[in-house]
């Protein structure tokens, strides 16, 4: 019964409901004859049922305007007092009492609350000064104590409660959307780590072999052994972007169990691989390593290789034939990754692409990445930071 209460009490007709449902109990109590303790000295019953149908107009405004119906049932309360309460009066009384605690502003309920403690007090005060009876202040004080303290008491635990849950549900609320947006992050996040991948493996391996496919073919002679070890830069870029792209497939197809097939990620250790496909597509290269770039953590080992990857793929297109220069070493606890080359032909029309998924990788792991003019070349470096970056 309460669950269908709280279902149907804020639907329009409630309000009306219960003021119709009030008078037509109230015409069974007249009806009856059972409408107060004694009839003796009443009101003729047409007031009776005038005065109910009063009030119960008035239950129908109970939510709009709450101190307003609770004034005239106030009034018509001190009139019916005079001749002997009656019960239909009573009940009205106390619903819209309750419903003036429950819908009024704060400040208004407090005031309510404090004039019924007042009225309690003054009933049983005047009670005994008049009766000099202390049992019968007693028992008219529990009488107004349970009419008028009552439903305002239960009416202010009830707000308490409701405002409660109306702030847990608002929190929920919230909650949900801070974690949609958590959720759309995280999205947003993987696809820009996806796009990084995919660029490193499109633009690394696919476009070394664009570039040494088209030094192949342009080339007025060919000389055996170049032609064999174009072709053959050619044919491991090929295989090296197969496994990677299968590998990346395999990732996005899995559901995180630990049988799932993994593929070991690039490293500086493959290095010797990046500067042997650049020098297939006709880069003078030289490289400078030191040794202590051997034991690095995995993120930062990772960044570095797409990153002199990335480095070198650009130099080929925009510096085919000439000279570039790749050094990796480690300085003050910071690998530093520094590719330059100089520029052979007229700048490229890119789309940068190359240059954001750099900086992303080098700001992934706490470090700082530079690209630009260079002694009339390119250059591109990288500070990642070695220590507090778990292997």
């Amino acid at each position: 019964m309460g669950q269908v209460i709280v279902r149907y009490r804020d639907r329009p007709w409630w309000d009306v409901f219960v003021a119709l449902t009030t008078f037509a109990v109230a015409l069974v109590l007249y009806g009856t004859g059972f409408y107060a303790v004694s009839t003796s000295g009443q009101m003729p019953i047409w007031m009776l049922i005038l005065q109910s149908a009063v009030l119960c107009v008035a239950q129908m405004f109970r939510k709009k305007a709450p101190l307003i119906v609770l004034g005239v049932a106030t009034a018509i309360l001190l009139a019916d007092f005079a001749y002997g309460l009656t019960i239909p009066v009573i009940i009205v009384f106390v619903d819209l009492l309750f419903s003036a605690t429950m819908n009024s502003p704060r400040t208004a309920s407090r005031f309510i609350l404090g004039s019924v403690i007042v009225i309690v007090l003054g009933v049983g005060v005047v009670t005994a000064a008049l009766s000099l009876e202390w049992r019968n202040a007693f028992f008219n004080m529990i009488n107004a104590f349970t009419l008028l303290v009552v439903p305002v008491w239960w009416a202010i635990n009830v707000r308490q409660v409701t405002e409660i849950a109306d702030a847990e549900r608002a929190n929920s609320r919230q909650l949900r959307k801070i974690a949609e947006l958590d959720r759309r992050t995280a999205v947003a996040a993987e696809r820009a780590q996806m796009a990084r991948d995919l660029h490193d493996v499109v633009a690394g391996h696919l476009s070394a072999i664009a570039i040494q496919s088209e030094a192949l073919l342009t080339m007025a002679d060919r000389d055996p052994q170049l032609v064999k070890t174009v072709l053959k830069s050619v044919r491991e870029n090929s295989i090296q972007s197969l496994a990677e792209m299968r590998a990346m497939i395999e990732v996005l197809r899995a559901d995180g169990g630990p049988e799932d097939p993994r593929t070991a990620p690039a490293r500086l250790a493959e290095l010797d691989r990046l500067v042997d496909s650049a020098r297939a597509g006709g880069l003078d290269l030289d490289v400078r390593r030191s040794e202590d770039t051997a034991e690095l953590p995995v993120a930062v080992d990772m960044a570095a290789y797409r990153i002199v990857q990335e480095a070198l793929t650009n130099a080929l297109k925009h510096a085919s034939g000439g000279v570039a220069k790749v050094e990796v070493r480690v300085d003050n606890e910071k690998l530093v990754v520094e590719v330059t080359n100089e520029l052979t032909g007229a700048p490229g029309t890119g789309t940068g692409t190359g240059l954001v998924s750099m900086r992303e990788r080098a700001h992934a792991v706490g470090g700082e990445f530079f690209a630009g003019p260079w002694h009339g070349g390119w250059r591109v470096r990288a500070n990642l930071p070695i220590g507090g970056i778990a292997s």
